[in-house]
Order: structure tokens, then sequence, then C-alpha cells
């Protein structure tokens, strides 16, 4: 485990310190616990869910052989770059 120093606002700080008061365990468990869910980092060998994984599905198979033709269909003449 890796020791890290972050200063924090006052009113966070003690938020921080009233949580793990109201738990009975070190600040330090309460910041890790906040930091893992927001970071969306689990236990060793748990993997991150990538939000955006799927996000460009369109239900067709040939999209990336007809990149071209589908660009040209969108924009025009200017898809070429040329």
């Amino acid at each position: 485990m890796k020791r890290t120093t972050i200063t924090l606002p006052d009113e966070l700080a003690n938020a921080l310190d009233r949580e793990a008061r109201r738990r009975s365990v070190p600040a330090s468990a309460v910041a890790r616990e906040a930091l893992s869910q927001h970071l969306g980092v689990g236990s060793a060998g748990e993997q991150r869910k990538l939000p955006f994984a799927a996000l460009g599905r369109s239900g067709y198979s040939n999209t990336a052989g007809e990149l071209e033709d589908l660009l040209e269909l969108e924009w025009g003449a200017d898809a070429g770059g040329s």
C-alpha cells in the first residue's frame, strides 16, 4: 500500500473525520472507500466497468469496411480529405 498526502478544504476534512468517527474506523479507510467507488476501482482482480463500451454499436457488422462510403454519404464529397 502506498502512503499519499492530500490537502482537503476544512469542510471536507471535517466531514471525513465525522464519518470515520461514526463508523469507528480510520479516516484513511473512509477515504479509500470513497476513492475506490468514485474511480471505479475495486478489490484485486475486479475489472472496472467502461461506461462507453458498446456506445457506438450500430447493429451493422460492415461499418469499418464501408467507412469511406458512409462518410461520403453523410458528409458529401469533402469526406475524402483531398
